[in-house]
């Protein structure tokens, strides 16, 4: 499955229905504060997106997909914590023409500081053009505009670059709705599990699995471009590190001849798989090429080295270790030169993740239980960031604000959450059945 192009700009024949941008922007600037979580979100309005002419399509008739397109932009900006949709009970039906001309009077009175209007259009090559519109309704401002053109197929994608344009552009942080997800789906006894690959959008539509279940899998990660996935699996008994193609489906071994190889991660750029190997009753970290051939060996201490995971530059590492007598935390440059522990608080570290943004460190905090927590590189700044039971393997979303994790609890199994930064707004993504080792993928072009 290869990208999709989106067009990202408002395209020619929207823009005749466009007037110039208001000279809105100039004046007090309207901004959420991010570091408030849902502790005081933005009321915003978004009401359901009207279609110039009621046209079936592949996806559904465009007005209906104007009622969807709406209600999966609220979702996103709700699912973050810093925004507040209006009430469907307080969403007046917008006609076309009023998409660039927004009844402020109206929307002043629903108590929303923010507006976003748009419209969908069934082209004549079979695409639909969606418009995105965000206002400042308090000053009467247009702040934005986008244009997305896509097949019917990806309609929801538009949803969610809409939601990423609003999100982007009143909290000055990176986009994140228009993401998957790769995680491990199981299902069966806890004797016969039963794990497969799975992918899906972040909001946990469009799921599918990749593998059939006949071997275990464990730990997939993206790589950078999302034409692929790296992950162990036990095909033919023997633990190592597979590649599997998103476009044509196939998988292929990277290392061979190890009798254990786990823990892949690719690097920033794609060139080369970070991973684990246990040789001689020794495990160790190792780095090969992406296409494969010799790994070479960049930790050597006795004990276990794991979970190695890159920062966004490339030149550091961070990973897991027991070689002091306990599971704690590491840094090394690239190379494995200058190796140094940062975690100590109580109990033991393991999983670590190192942000997109490169200023924080994720990681499980093991001590009573199982909890997310995150970290500076030096290790300092330590906040713990949930409180079940069972929270464990964090991955980052592309804009380095919102983590996803595994939650498993006593007696319940397992579940893919996230959590943000404030560590106020943890929210359950749904899966069909269980699901571990999630994996946040890049926003996609």
């Amino acid at each position: 499955m290869g990208a999709i192009a989106l067009t990202i700009a408002l395209p020619a024949a929207a823009q005749e229905i466009a007037p110039p941008p208001a000279a809105a922007q100039q004046g007090e600037e309207l901004v959420v504060d991010v570091t408030g979580g849902i502790s005081a979100p933005m009321p915003i309005a978004i009401p359901f997106f009207p279609t110039p002419a009621v046209t079936s399509t592949a996806a559904g008739s465009t007005d209906s997909l104007g009622r969807q397109l709406a209600e999966i932009i609220a979702t996103d900006l709700r699912n973050s914590g810093l925004f507040t949709p209006v009430a469907p009970a307080q969403l007046r039906t917008v006609a076309f023409p009023e998409v660039t001309a927004p009844a402020y009077d109206y929307w002043n009175g629903t108590g929303a500081q923010a507006l976003v209007q748009g419209f969908i259009r069934a082209n004549n090559d079979g695409t639909l053009t969606v418009g995105c519109y965000l206002y400042d309704a308090l000053s009467r401002a247009e702040l934005s505009r986008q244009g997305f053109v896509v097949p019917p197929a990806d309609w929801r994608r538009a949803a969610h670059k809409c939601a990423d344009t609003v999100y982007t552009r009143l909290t000055g942080e990176g986009p994140y709705f228009d993401t998957r997800v790769v995680y491990v789906s199981e299902t069966g006894p806890k004797n016969r599990r039963i794990k497969r690959l799975a992918i899906m959008d972040q909001d946990g539509a469009n799921h599918r699995f990749l593998t059939n279940g006949q071997s275990i899998v464990l730990t997939p990660r993206f790589a950078p471009n999302q034409q692929s996935i790296v992950y162990m699996s036990y095909a033919d008994d023997k633990p190592t590190i597979y590649v599997y193609d998103l476009g044509s489906g196939r998988q292929r071994r990277v290392v061979s001849g190890a009798s254990l190889a786990f823990a892949p991660r690719f690097s920033p750029d794609g060139r080369n798989i970070l991973f684990s190997m246990a040789q001689n009753g020794n495990t160790d970290l190792y780095r090969v090429s992406a296409s494969g051939g010799t790994p070479q060996r960049l930790t050597n201490s006795p004990g276990i080295d794991t979970g190695g995971s890159y920062s966004p530059d490339g030149s550091r590492i961070v990973f897991e270790s027991d070689r002091g007598g306990t599971q704690q935390l590491y840094v090394m440059d690239a190379d494995g030169s200058n190796q140094r522990r940062i975690s100590f608080g109580n109990g033991r570290y393991g999983t670590p993740a190192w942000s997109p943004r490169g200023d924080l460190i994720a990681f499980t905090r093991i001590a009573g239980g199982f909890k997310i927590g995150i970290m500076n590189p030096s290790g300092g700044g330590e906040k713990i960031l949930t409180d079940a039971w069972g929270d464990e393997g964090p991955s980052w979303a592309p804009n380095g604000r919102v983590i996803t994790y595994l939650r498993s609890g006593r007696g319940s199994g397992a579940q893919v959450w996230s959590v943000d930064l404030t560590g106020v707004n943890a929210r359950r993504i749904p899966t069909p059945l269980d699901g571990s080792d999630p994996s946040w993928g890049p926003v996609r072009p």
